[in-house]
């Protein structure tokens, strides 16, 4: 019996914290309509202070084990991708100092 790799949920997460262009327009010389005409971003969500890139993924993975209708102990590994890890080495382990 050869092992096989089986996807059964996606999970997202995205911090509360919403900063819209018209915000961030009144911290720099720019506007809605510059950012959207180059980008096509009108919004992004932002985390908030103590809120770590694991800790989003964690929460993510909480919604992928309902969305499979899983409890965690039914998972055997969860790979996890970023270029904003809570700490350059080990990245996301999700141990922290301090």
């Amino acid at each position: 019996m050869a092992l096989r790799s089986v996807l059964t949920g996606v999970g997202s997460y995205l911090p509360e914290r919403v900063l819209t262009n018209a915000e961030l327009a009144k911290r720099v010389d720019t506007s809605d309509e510059w950012i959207v005409e180059r980008t096509g971003i009108r919004e992004r969500h932002i985390a908030a202070d103590g809120e770590w890139t694991s800790d989003l993924a964690c929460a993510a993975s909480v919604n992928a084990l309902k969305a499979a209708g899983r409890e965690a102990t039914d998972v055997d590994l969860i790979i996890v991708a970023t270029t904003t890890p809570d700490l350059t080495f080990p990245g996301d382990s999700g141990a922290r100092s301090g």
